[in-house]
């Protein structure tokens, strides 16, 4: 689908997680126009900061690695072809005369739209980042906030900080991969589930509780080694380290739609039972809605509430018109598979 600075889209997708995705794939079940609008360099929301944790709870699938998940939901969405716009953070909108929106983006880009549904999750996630001397230098390159493959870290020494169930996993997964698995946690105990804490200081990983990384030197291509600063006693222990993953969490931020005037409630988008918010034309849909029962962190919770959107856009849109549902058993590109 082709775009220029003048296209006007039926429906804008803000957010490229799970609902998004699955949003995006139904839009273009109904024949809308669709683009979706990603803040990240990557789509699917939470789901590649834990890439190789299984999730049994999506319907139909009895196992499945979040990783997996995400490239399968990625699939099933750009199959009619939407316009997919990464690593803009949507900022400003504009009604205009004509009763279109009008998108900017942080950085400047515009986007023409007849209707929105923000689906940001719990917001922007913005990760918690490692406060290190050097670190920055190295992010992206060695300093991992999230990875796609274990692959990467075979045969490598690898440190992890954080002690979440995040850290946990990434220290028990590299055990049979990587040549050395550190943890460094700031606290004496971990958060992460029991049995996983049981399992990993049972292992061969090399874990260090009340302790920060410090410092991480190299030569400015590689990473050498890292400072390791005992907290109690203020011992600095250096580690022969290739790679770094920064389990430290994510923080969410609905950013500017804070400022969009629509229903705010703890930090979630008002909507009714159609995901309809407050100002008429945007929608939300997955975690960031709320409403009377709302049961929240569920993808499955997210897999019906972007139909729904997707299925009041497509009549807000077309006032005139009825809106059957639709099933994919009944639409064309898929009767002759």
């Amino acid at each position: 689908m082709g775009e220029n600075a003048n296209t006007c889209f039926d429906v804008t997708i803000i957010g490229g997680g799970p609902t998004g995705m699955f949003a995006a794939f139904y839009a273009g079940m109904r024949d809308m126009k669709t683009k979706v609008i990603e803040a990240a360099s990557f789509l699917g929301g939470k789901l590649p900061y834990y890439a190789e944790k299984f999730l049994y709870d999506v319907g139909g699938i009895e196992a499945i690695t979040a990783w997996n998940l995400t490239k399968q939901l990625e699939a099933q969405a750009r199959t009619f072809e939407p316009v997919i716009v990464l690593s803009q953070l949507i900022d400003r909108m504009e009604r205009l005369a004509d009763g279109t929106f009008r998108l900017t983006s942080r950085t400047g880009e515009v986007h023409l739209t007849r209707t929105i549904v923000v689906a940001i999750g719990g917001g922007t996630l913005v990760n918690q980042t490692l406060e290190a001397e050097n670190a920055e230098r190295y992010e992206g390159r060695h300093v991992h906030y999230s990875a796609d493959s274990v692959e990467r870290f075979r045969g490598r020494r690898v440190l992890i900080s954080g002690g979440g169930d995040s850290a946990v996993d990434w220290a028990l997964t590299l055990t049979n991969v990587a040549e050395f698995v550190g943890i460094v946690h700031r606290r004496e105990t971990f958060r992460a589930h029991e049995g996983s804490v049981a399992q990993m200081r049972k292992s061969p990983v090399h874990v260090m509780t009340s302790s920060r990384i410090k410092e991480i030197q190299g030569d400015g291509d590689r990473v050498e080694g890292v400072t390791v600063e005992r907290l109690e006693t203020g011992e600095n222990v250096l580690l022969r380290t290739d790679e770094i993953i920064v389990c430290h969490g994510v923080r969410p931020d609905l950013g500017g739609i804070k400022n969009w005037g629509l229903e705010i409630q703890r930090d979630r988008i008002v909507v009714d039972s159609w995901m309809q918010t407050s100002i008429p034309g945007i929608f939300a849909a997955g975690d960031v809605a709320e409403y009377p029962g709302k049961l929240p962190g569920l993808i499955a919770g997210g897999f019906m509430e972007g139909p729904a959107a997707i299925n009041r856009v497509k009549a807000y849109i077309e006032p005139g018109k009825e809106v059957l549902p639709i099933w994919s058993t009944e639409h064309d590109k898929f009767r002759a598979r």
